[in-house]
């Protein structure tokens, strides 16, 4: 197996564990936390949003936008191909729709939140202006990620063709 191809499994692999961390979220804990009351899902939020920062998903989601744009470099050295555009548009889509959406969007938020005294806030008022617009964007990184490893997976199997 070349260096080429151990970087472009390592991405592909790193994205699979991120489109599955965000997918699971969306489907089992967004849901879940819906159903709390309001204290209840601003103290969970602010569990799992300190819980997050661990290496296990830090190191996937930092390094896949890394990975990305060096396996779209890795396939233009061998000149400009479908397996190049395909591994490009990931990255950016990557880049822009899942991490760059992370840092400016739902980073803030969960500092805001992280920093709220929650045993004096307005809780219903705290979670409507942190739960939606964190949904939203949440929503915005997981097609992003899914849809940047489809296009991955697209470029792997254009490759063997």
């Amino acid at each position: 197996m070349s260096i080429q191809q151990i970087i472009v499994f390592i991405t592909a692999f790193f994205l699979a564990l991120m489109a599955g961390v965000f997918y699971a979220y969306s489907c089992s804990v967004n849901p879940g936390l819906n159903k709390l009351q309001a204290s209840e899902y601003l103290r969970a939020m602010q569990v799992i949003n300190r819980a997050i920062l661990n290496p296990f998903f830090l190191l996937p989601f930092v390094t896949t936008v890394v990975l990305l744009p060096l396996s779209a470099w890795l396939a233009y050295r061998g000149g400009m191909s479908v397996q190049f555009y395909l591994f490009l548009a990931a990255a950016l889509v990557y880049a822009v729709g899942a991490f760059g959406v992370t840092i400016m969007g739902n980073v803030p938020l969960n500092e805001m939140l992280d920093k709220a005294d929650l045993t004096v806030a307005d809780m219903e008022q705290l979670r409507v202006s942190f739960e939606i617009p964190w949904n939203k964007l949440h929503t915005i990184r997981t097609v992003s990620i899914v849809v940047s490893l489809v296009l991955v997976l697209a470029a792997l199997v254009k490759r063997q063709s």
